[in-house]
């Protein structure tokens, strides 16, 4: 079963700007699907679609199954992982990681276990009690991705959450998010304009240009089989 189905998708502004255009898009359970493209491709249109943050001008979005369209964010069993990392600055690590449970009146005793779980899978254990401008741009990153994993959700989304980081550290970081999908058996769509982010994390790419797919594929299919010039000069040339 599709754990995300996109239905002729289009998502058009007041200011006439067409962001998405007709956009088809099925996420298997359990896969990674990563949206690849230049900036303004409308790849993070797509995600804040998904997640409610936007409304489709047409179309139809599915969540395992149901047509989510009409739903609020909060009801859509998403969550998302942000570029600025979206930690509270005066909370605690621990505090970041158990807000939306302790929202969601979850017994405390059920945060505690649920955080230091997320906590231990990340190796983050030792930071539970540091405030976010305690921590390196790594560790952020990891309790970001810890908020994430204490919700269990049915859908990751991640829109470029390494760009802030130097280029050793998002290496090591691209290596443990597709560590932690798979142990989670995690549906997940990521956002980036990296070839090589795009290649270490897709299960499948969905390569974007002026809100229309140009390709959805493997990254060997791709490669091997480019659709067009621009998927050539994008994604296929060193």
């Amino acid at each position: 079963m599709n754990s995300i189905r996109l239905k002729n998708i289009s998502k058009s502004f007041d200011s006439g700007i067409v962001a998405v255009s007709d956009i088809n898009l099925e996420v298997e359970r359990g896969c990674t699907m990563v949206l690849a493209g230049p900036s303004g491709a409308g790849k993070t249109t797509i995600l804040r679609l998904i997640a409610g943050l936007e409304s489709p001008t047409c179309g139809d979005i599915y969540i395992d199954g149901q047509r989510v369209n009409e739903k609020e964010p909060r009801e859509r069993d998403v969550a998302m992982v942000f570029q600025n990392f979206a930690l509270y600055p005066h909370m605690t690590v621990y505090e970041n990681m158990g807000f939306a449970l302790k929202m969601q009146r979850t017994p405390k005793e059920a945060i505690r276990e649920k955080v230091r779980t997320a906590a231990k899978m990340l190796e983050i254990e030792e930071l539970l009690k540091r405030k976010p401008y305690q921590l390196s741009g790594g560790q952020r990153q990891r309790a970001a991705l810890g908020k994430a994993i204490v919700r269990q959700p049915k859908v990751f989304l991640f829109d470029e959450p390494l760009s802030n980081l130097d280029p050793m550290l998002r290496k090591n970081a691209r290596w443990q998010i597709k560590d932690i999908l798979k142990k989670l058996n995690a549906t997940a769509v990521y956002v980036t304009h990296d070839r090589r982010e795009a290649a270490m994390l897709a299960d499948r790419i969905c390569i974007l240009r002026d809100g229309k797919i140009q390709q959805i594929g493997t990254d060997d299919q791709i490669r091997r089989n480019p659709a067009n010039e621009f998927v050539i000069r994008f994604f296929c040339e060193d």
